[in-house]
């Protein structure tokens, strides 16, 4: 009900008052039901003199040169949003969310900015909270908005406005974010299948409360062991001895692994021979570097995760702000918590209590693809961050509750990209129109969330996308990425660095998986 709610007064206006569309300020003021327009402003790019606004965060705006209107609000006093709504003449008649990831706590105007030049009425929410809120996990209300409200309300808000401005609902609605906003998107999927019809959602760590139990564990175990913390150049000399090991098995020396689970480099082959003293890992650094990649172990033995796959390297250091945040703020509301303390299955089952919708694996997802619902999960096999294991495991487990995974891949596809870290970046093929990524417009072989469109709208399911690797943005090489359980394989022949060179088959290593 809340849904209908929170829309109605401004799809009433839209209808009661069409002469109103394509005015901005019409927009202005209350909503109804706490949603408040504060600001609405015609944007009218000119040449030299693009739209572009400043935002922290890492989610800088694209140059954008198409007339528009911005609106800025609020939902419920603390829930920011943005809605960007290109002039009619440029509409293409779709909403697209925009997911932000991390702590969230801005906006995300590169997703915005992007794609508003390709037409899309666009919109993106804070999550509930500012980044200036530096203990905003110790608001009960901020938590819940932050694990899935938000995202939500801020999405009926933008529908009804998009109604209201042009004077007709959109045809179709699209969601796109990696990390934090593939998390996002899977929230969507799970529990509000009516806000989406396609949806994209990159490294979406659906159990991420676990893996950040993971994160933290290993962290503070460096910590107290100083003699065995790994420094970024450790981990670098691991991936390469890995890919060194490993990268041929897929018929290609290119220094990217097309499948991880094909590789068995043992680690002990680091060890620092008597003399040596670069590309190696000292003994305690050795016994260090065996942990971290296998299972984690809770207080009793018993192994709480898989481990990483081969070759995947983590962030080195202490805690990150966000990991201590979860626990001081948002599971005891302390700010002087000693992360000294931390349990690992006790704080997890605790952080699980606090924020029991930070979750996003619930196999629960009938109705949205009953609705004709389409998603498409992209993961990169590199992730130092949100570690691709647990996305694959997500994936089965969605297959079994859905009849198999034939079944499962008429809605929703996984798509693993070889080499790539966390969202962007490692040195594989990492540009496909996803989240923050240079963009294909139109082209669904080449843009992912245009390969999500083609499948919503024109029946044509993704098996395989190609990727592209910038230099200094240029293209250096392209590669396919495959749906799920398939991988590209190269013909033996062609030119290696041409994505026409390979075809995507059945791989037996992620059959079994």
């Amino acid at each position: 009900m809340r849904a209908l709610w929170l829309a109605a007064p401004l799809l009433g206006a839209a209808w009661a008052a069409p002469a109103m569309a394509q005015d901005c300020s019409s927009l202005q003021g209350a909503q109804g039901n706490g949603v408040v327009v504060r600001s609405v402003t015609a944007i009218t790019p000119t040449p030299g003199h693009p739209f572009q606004p400043d935002t922290p965060g890492g989610y800088k705006a694209l140059a954008v040169q198409v007339p528009l209107c911005r609106v800025e609000g609020t939902i419920e006093g603390n829930i920011g949003f943005e809605v960007w709504l290109p002039m009619a003449g440029a509409w293409n008649h779709r909403l697209l969310g925009a997911g932000v990831g991390g702590d969230a706590g801005v906006f995300n105007y590169t997703d915005l900015g992007q794609r508003v030049t390709e037409g899309f009425a666009a919109v993106t929410t804070d999550s509930g909270h500012k980044l200036t809120n530096t203990r905003w996990m110790a608001d009960p209300k901020a938590r819940k908005d932050y694990e899935h409200r938000a995202t939500h309300l801020a999405t009926l808000a933008a529908k009804a406005l998009v109604a209201r401005f042009y004077a007709r609902p959109a045809d179709h609605a699209y969601f796109l974010g990696c990390s934090g906003g593939g998390r996002q998107g899977l929230k969507e999927l799970e529990l509000y299948p009516q806000d989406y019809d396609g949806i994209v959602a990159g490294a979406p760590g659906p159990y991420m409360p676990l893996i950040s139990v993971r994160m933290m564990y290993f962290s503070l175990l460096q910590k107290r062991n100083p003699s065995g913390a790994l420094s970024d150049a450790d981990w670098s000399a691991y991936e390469k001895a890995t890919f060194d090991a490993c990268d041929g098995k897929d018929g290609v020396k290119d220094g990217v692994v097309e499948n991880p689970l094909t590789c068995t480099f043992k680690p002990a082959t680091l060890l620092c021979k008597p003399g040596q003293s670069g590309n190696c890992l000292t003994q305690p650094k050795l016994a260090m570097l065996t942990a971290i990649i296998g299972p984690m172990p809770d207080e009793k033995g018993k192994p709480m995760d898989k481990g990483l796959l081969p070759g995947v390297r983590t962030r080195p250091g202490p805690p990150s702000p966000l990991l201590r945040e979860m626990w001081a703020d948002g599971v005891y509301n302390d700010p002087n918590w000693d992360e000294a303390s931390f349990q690992r299955t006790s704080d997890l089952t605790k952080a699980n209590a606090a924020m029991p919708q930070l979750r996003a694996d619930s196999t629960a997802i009938a109705p949205f693809i009953a609705r004709g619902g389409k998603a498409i999960i992209y993961q990169g096999w590199q992730d130092p961050s949100v570690i691709a294991g647990p996305t694959i495991d997500f994936y089965r487990k969605l297959a079994a509750a859905q009849g198999g995974p034939q079944k499962l891949a008429e809605a929703v596809r996984l798509m693993m990209v070889p080499g790539m870290y966390h969202c962007q970046g490692g040195p594989g093929a990492d540009q496909f129109g996803g989240s923050k990524q240079a963009n294909s417009p139109g082209d669904a072989a080449h843009d992912i969330l245009w390969s999500v469109i083609d499948w919503v709208e024109q029946k044509r399911p993704p098996e395989a996308i190609t990727a592209t690797k910038l230099l200094a943005g240029k293209p250096v090489f392209t590669r396919l990425i495959c749906s799920f359980p398939e991988s590209a394989q190269y013909d033996g022949k062609g030119d290696t660095s041409k994505a026409s060179s390979y075809a995507c088959r059945r791989d037996p290593f992620l059959a079994t998986r």
